[in-house]
């Protein structure tokens, strides 16, 4: 199973530089780092806590590594155009020689959207400018010069040079509706969702379904998951914690625990866990817990 780790981006810049450079250092697989301007409110913390800025820091962790896979989890694509966003990501794949994945999402938080005086729009407007998005990355990324004549978006002869570095830059898309997951059986390289094995496994019944609608073998597409994980002895805390952070999927016990669920993702066709490091303690602890969770998953 390939672990990776997914940094708070509500935390000083210098500790998030110290957990990756610790985690390529160690064998961990890859770095995620998401894409929000501030806390929501509930579980992503206050809306006024500081929040890093997710381009920014995955272009410094880019140039900072040399081995780990760099991704966005994921890009909100309400307020990253694809056009721009193209050519940020062809140029990081360059800079990180060909470690980039680019995750994609429809876009949720409505404060952020709110405060900025950008359209959040219906959930059904958001699925079709993602899916408008995904075909114009692809067009740009392989293309000499794209046009294209969307509902949403609109291409003329443009350019986006230089090309990736990767022949086909890989798209992630994170989501679990249907609508969403029809998405994904149409233009992603690779799914990912929040969840435990179960709901993981059926979701990926509906994407199966999904993927049968266009001709396509899901086999192809890849499937990463994620959960809360907080290392403890203490029964108690555990389940204190899992009450606590309900309904976000979540881990919590002894290091046995985090193996045991890694299994049951394994069974259900997850091939990447991404470790959010909220709930790993600060400091040395956090480094000794995630050092705990690399030896004991291989």
């Amino acid at each position: 199973m390939k672990l990776s780790i997914w940094p708070n981006a509500q935390q000083p810049w210098s500790e998030i530089l110290e957990l990756t450079q610790h985690a390529e250092r160690t064998g961990w697989y890859g770095v995620y780092f998401w894409d929000h301007f501030m806390g929501d409110g509930a579980g992503f913390g206050p809306a006024t806590t500081p929040t890093l800025e997710s381009s920014a820091v995955l272009a410094a962790l880019g140039a900072l590594t040399e081995r780990l896979r760099i991704g966005s989890l994921v890009f909100a694509n309400t307020f990253r155009h694809p056009a721009v966003l193209a050519n940020w990501a062809a140029t990081l794949d360059i800079v990180t020689n060909g470690r980039l994945v680019v995750g994609l999402g429809a876009g949720w938080q409505h404060n952020e959207h709110e405060q900025y005086g950008i359209e959040l729009g219906s959930p059904g407007k958001r699925i079709e400018m993602l899916e408008e998005s995904c075909q114009v990355l692809r067009r740009l990324w392989q293309q000499p010069e794209s046009s294209f004549a969307g509902k949403h978006y609109q291409l003329d002869h443009a350019l986006c040079e230089p090309k990736p570095l990767q022949p086909h830059l890989p798209v992630l898309i994170g989501g679990k509706g249907d609508r969403m997951l029809g998405v994904v059986a149409r233009q992603a390289d690779e799914w990912n969702m929040w969840g435990l094995a179960p709901a993981i496994s059926e979701r990926s019944m509906v994407l199966e379904a999904k993927c049968d609608q266009v001709g396509r073998d899901p086999a192809t597409i890849l499937r990463s998951a994620q959960a809360l994980v907080m290392v403890t002895d203490d029964a108690r805390a555990a389940a204190e914690f899992i009450e606590r952070v309900s309904p976000r999927a979540a881990i919590a016990g002894p290091v046995e625990r985090f193996v045991e669920a890694v299994q049951q993702w394994a069974a259900v066709g997850v091939t990447e866990v991404i470790v959010p490091d909220m709930a790993l303690g600060r400091g040395s602890r956090r480094l000794e817990n995630i050092d705990a969770l690399r030896a004991a998953v291989r």
